[in-house]
């Protein structure tokens, strides 16, 4: 189970940098994805980069946690960041976008993170061998 763990984490910070990414280099052309009937226009698509920054952020401190074996931490911070997605979800649904894109993506992604930090607290040490 723990490597099947492992990956899912490793597949969740590899999406979430990729996302970031993504708005970073394309933010009008990934926006269209979110969900939502429109998008800021001139000046304030600079909202969409700090989207973007704030993915790539995120997936760089999930990544720093495990790779230093933190993995209890990550299970706390997956779970904490469980609150982006259904807010995502809760923004597209209250803005008469997409319900489709709303459930399908923001919904599945907010339990797959549930998931994810789940199955990292439930981890236990490996018994210390003498």
């Amino acid at each position: 189970m723990k490597r099947f763990t492992t990956v899912l984490t490793v597949l969740s910070v590899l999406f979430v940098l990729y996302i970031g990414v993504i708005y970073l280099l394309d933010p009008q052309g990934s926006a269209a994805g979110f969900g939502l009937p429109s998008w800021p226009q001139h000046e304030g698509t600079g909202f969409l980069t700090v989207k973007g920054g704030r993915d790539v952020a995120t997936g760089l401190g999930l990544l720093a946690l495990l790779l230093t074996g933190h993995r209890r931490a990550v299970g706390w911070m997956l779970l904490g960041l469980t609150f982006a997605p259904v807010t995502d979800m809760l923004t597209v649904l209250g803005n008469h976008g997409s319900a489709g894109t709303a459930f399908g993506v923001h919904g599945l992604t907010a339990a797959a993170v549930a998931l994810n930090a789940v199955l990292l607290l439930r981890e236990r040490p490996a018994p210390a061998t003498a």
